[in-house]
């Protein structure tokens, strides 16, 4: 059978599943799972009834077991562990995860529930590691960490050495670094293998070690893990504690799904979703999470209307000036978002902040001026064209002109607020900047249209 990907997995084929399934017919289910990815079956539990993806579950070999539900979605992992007892989450899954993956999975129950599981573990300093995984926060370093690690004593030689990595490896899913400690366990550097296979058998390590090693507290935010692993292109990243003990390491995998997650939140974020959701979670959920921007945007429309009717004499005496509103709004909204989503990714980054030099500001103001120039002179050009009269070309350049800079400024200097009293910046991105920038663009655009009239007729 040729190796099948996730664009394999149509409707037929998951027919052809069920109905194995239903005859339970446990060769042929196995025969057609046989060369999929455990990704590609946690993908098939989604079209699968709890009974016949715990049918499916108990087919697979314990390693394959536990690398799918790894892959699951949050709930799905949730409503199946749920339905098992907590010996057999311990013998079929977690004794058979790393220990971050475990601690992640364990992080979705009860207390209760954890503390029966950890109670199964046979090894128990392996259910102690987990154990101590589950005090961290999930939003640090000690949160995403994993245990499984092959470190080795300064002052061993090379024998020594290659003997403990041997024994450390058969622990370990892949081996990024080997790690260098003192007798209390504090890092002191990387080994590299190169040097590993050229050195002499009496040679001792701290002679050898590479001293220039970059490690995080267990109490780093995963924004800035993120950060240094990115900046520096590292695969795994080492975390100590207070004291500098090496108590665990961070794999690039780990950093692409926190990565992934802060994507998945900043979007939601952008888009007036103030809560984590899923398409699968209840309508109150959804309602929850939707209502509170959907609310602000209300009340700026309203105080938008009002904006509006402070003018209403100048509208009533040229109406005309009402077509151009719903442009100066528009352009102010795109401005201001297009300014802080360059920001809030710079914050991202680490590359800015608001002690940040004053360089980069400067630039974003500059293209600021560039757009509103071009901007406000094409559409004087467009109003000339059409003969729309002197009061009326100079208010829409005039605001477009004031509004584009104003947005851009707005834009820019919003999320580094945000972000100094601790506020995701990423909401500036969304309706909060949309929202303020149409009701003070409306201002700006109909005090022109009152200015230039009535210093023009």
């Amino acid at each position: 059978m040729p190796n099948m990907t996730t664009f394999d997995l149509t409707r037929e084929f998951i027919d052809s599943l069920r109905e194995l399934i239903d005859h339970h017919d446990e060769k042929a289910v196995l025969a057609l799972l046989d060369d999929l990815h455990p990704a590609d079956i946690a993908e098939i539990y989604g079209e699968l009834d709890l009974d016949e993806a715990k049918y499916i579950y108990f087919l697979l070999d314990d390693d394959t077991a536990a690398d799918v539900l790894t892959e699951l979605p949050e709930d799905d992992k949730l409503r199946f562990l749920e339905s098992l007892p907590s010996e057999v989450i311990a013998k079929r899954f977690i004794d058979k995860m790393d220990s971050d993956d475990a601690a992640d999975v364990l992080g979705q129950l009860d207390s209760s529930t954890q503390q029966e599981v950890l109670s199964h573990i046979e090894d128990i300093e392996v259910a102690g590691d987990i154990a101590d995984l589950l005090t961290y926060d999930e939003h640090t370093a000690g949160g995403i960490m994993a245990k499984e690690l092959i470190k080795v004593r300064d002052s061993w030689n090379m024998n020594t050495c290659i003997r403990s990595m041997r024994q450390q490896a058969e622990e370990v899913d892949e081996v990024y670094y080997v790690y260098v400690v003192d007798s209390r366990d504090v890092l002191k550097g990387t080994l590299s293998l190169k040097r590993l296979l050229l050195s002499p058998e009496d040679i001792q390590i701290r002679d050898i070690l590479n001293e220039d090693v970059i490690s995080v507290r267990v109490d780093t935010s995963t924004d800035e893990v993120s950060n240094i692993m990115d900046k520096y292109g590292l695969v795994a990243l080492p975390v100590v504690d207070g004291v500098g003990r090496l108590v665990g390491r961070i794999t690039i995998d780990d950093v692409v799904d926190v990565m992934r997650e802060e994507a998945e939140k900043d979007y939601q974020l952008a888009s007036g979703i103030t809560e984590d959701v899923e398409i699968s979670d209840s309508v109150w959920i959804h309602t929850r999470a939707r209502i509170p921007w959907l609310l602000i945007g209300l009340l700026g429309g309203v105080l938008g209307s009002r904006v509006i009717g402070g003018f209403i004499g100048i509208l009533g005496e040229h109406p005309h000036l009402a077509l151009f509103m719903p442009l100066i709004g528009a352009m102010g909204g795109n401005v201001g978002i297009q300014s802080s989503a360059i920001v809030v990714q710079s914050l991202a980054s680490g590359s800015m902040g608001l002690d940040t030099n004053w360089g980069k500001l400067v630039k974003e103001l500059t293209i600021a001026f560039l757009n509103a120039t071009v901007l406000s002179l094409i559409m004087f050009g467009y109003n000339y064209i059409v003969d729309a009269g002197w009061p009326l070309s100079l208010t829409v350049s005039a605001a477009m002109f004031s509004v584009v800079v104003f947005a851009s400024m707005f834009g820019t200097f919003v999320p580094l607020l945000l972000k100094r009293i601790n506020i995701d910046p990423a909401v500036a991105t969304g309706p909060f900047v949309t929202t303020l920038n149409d009701i003070i663009g409306m201002f700006i655009y109909l005090t022109f249209g009152a200015l230039f009239y009535a210093l023009l007729l």
